[in-house]
């Protein structure tokens, strides 16, 4: 039987990664560690054309971030397969799943007290996403290993231009639901970001022309 205990310590914290490991095996998901992604930090994909489940999770994350988001995604997973998709997505029943499946987690003491705090906090009610809650996106990014210059979107002011580590830039402009509208200016297509996407300031709105 396959065990992908070693590969996901390199992500998360090592005592729950034979958790993970054993869930990827029973549900025979497709897991994989996604190149770092502005618009979300996981993903969930139901079977679909010959494909079974798939679960996809930023490589980039710190290994708390990590392992909630691999809980979130798991919890679509077992929505899936519990009702199908006769329930809405962050619905009751996902919120059932994610709680149940992040007990062992919290009751074995992987998190920091911090944490551990602002995800029982985020549990009473838990969102489309951990950034949604900003204690605990907060909390978790005091985590974070990188030492560059980035921000993260809530953070600038509207009409800021940013870029992405691949080069590509961009203006934000309002918040619309739980995500931020913004501009690509080569393009001038609009694309919604996460409150937590990482990125870097080209031009403070003071100075824009756009």
């Amino acid at each position: 039987m396959p065990d992908y205990s070693q590969q996901l310590s390199r992500y998360m914290p090592t005592t729950a990664a034979p958790v993970i490991s054993q869930w990827i095996i029973d549900s025979n998901c497709q897991f994989r560690i996604s190149k770092s992604r502005a618009s979300k930090l996981g993903d969930y994909r139901p079977p679909h054309g010959g494909h079974g489940h798939r679960i996809s999770v930023n490589h980039n994350l710190n290994s708390y971030a990590f392992l909630i988001t691999t809980v979130h995604e798991f919890a679509h997973l077992k929505t899936w397969n519990n009702y199908k998709n006769k329930v809405r997505p962050h619905g009751k029943e996902w919120k059932s799943h994610f709680k149940q499946l992040m007990q062992p987690f919290i009751k074995t003491g992987i998190f920091p007290v911090d944490i551990e705090t602002a995800l029982a906090r985020y549990m009473d009610n838990p969102a489309a996403s951990s950034c949604t809650d900003l204690n605990l996106f907060r909390v978790l990014k005091r985590y974070n290993l990188q030492t560059d210059d980035t921000q993260s979107v809530e953070q600038l002011p509207e009409d800021t231009i940013f870029t992405l580590k691949n080069g590509r830039v961009f203006q934000k402009k309002e918040k619309i639901r739980k995500r931020y509208r913004c501009i690509e200016l080569k393009t001038r297509r609009i694309y919604l970001f996460s409150p937590i996407a990482e990125v870097i300031i080209l031009e403070s709105p003071n100075n824009s022309v756009i």
